[in-house]
């Protein structure tokens, strides 16, 4: 069964003018909290998407990039991103329902947000607006900053590359150490972990990009102390 079956309850409570807020009180547990993140991404990345003062058609087809969503899904998957677009209340309810829900799941709030950076990135341009709303989100959500940075440089275009600012780690620590940290990492952020933790399946193109920034960044440590 899709994501998109699955949320088909919540769609239905949103027709009948439950509110978006309402319903993730109700996702908390597994297996809803899959569902509870796909909304999560949509809702806030629908809220994102007029940051910059327009919804684009690449910023709708990157939901598609996000999750992988079947032509007969599609109606659901738009009903959710136009509800939430439309919702008068403001991204910051949002973002404190969400962490609230996944307060002891930081990792989901760290997944999510890389969600909505690729979202702010698929038209090509980042746009202070966006930069200003995905940080203030960050803020919500408690994710330090240093991680934030380490986003805006994977994503963003005109941002400066640093491989150990995507291992997380400090240029002057032995490499033996920054080999462990790159480890920890894989093993966190392989696409079994993350549906362990409530990603979606439909979801792991995120995983999918992670691993590819974090094998590069470890790759061009490496080669540097050849």
């Amino acid at each position: 069964m899709s994501i998109w079956s699955r949320i088909s309850d919540a769609l239905s409570a949103l027709t009948a003018g439950e509110s978006l807020s309402a319903v993730f009180d109700r996702l908390r547990s597994p297996p809803e909290r899959s569902v509870a993140f796909t909304i999560a991404v949509i809702a806030l990345g629908a809220k994102m998407a007029k940051a910059d003062g327009q919804v684009t058609r690449d910023e709708v087809t990157a939901f598609r990039e996000v999750f992988r969503i079947a032509s007969q899904d599609e109606a659901g998957a738009a009903k959710v991103f136009n509800l939430a677009r439309q919702d008068a209340a403001g991204f910051e309810e949002y973002a404190k329902r969400i962490r609230t829900m996944f307060t002891r799941q930081p990792d989901i709030l760290r997944d999510l947000l890389e969600g909505l950076f690729h979202i702010a990135m698929a038209d090509g341009f980042y746009h202070p607006n966006e930069n200003a709303f995905l940080e203030e989100v960050t803020r919500i959500f408690g994710i330090p900053q240093s991680e934030f940075n380490a986003l805006r440089m994977r994503f963003a275009p005109d941002a400066p590359q640093d491989p150990y600012t995507v291992l997380g780690v400090p240029p002057e620590m032995p490499l033996k150490d920054i080999r462990r940290a790159f480890r920890k990492l894989v093993r966190e952020n392989h696409p079994d972990a993350m549906i362990a933790r409530g990603v979606p399946e439909e979801a792991l193109q995120l995983a999918h990009k992670r691993m590819a920034d974090i094998n590069k960044a470890w790759e061009e440590i490496e080669g540097a102390h050849v």
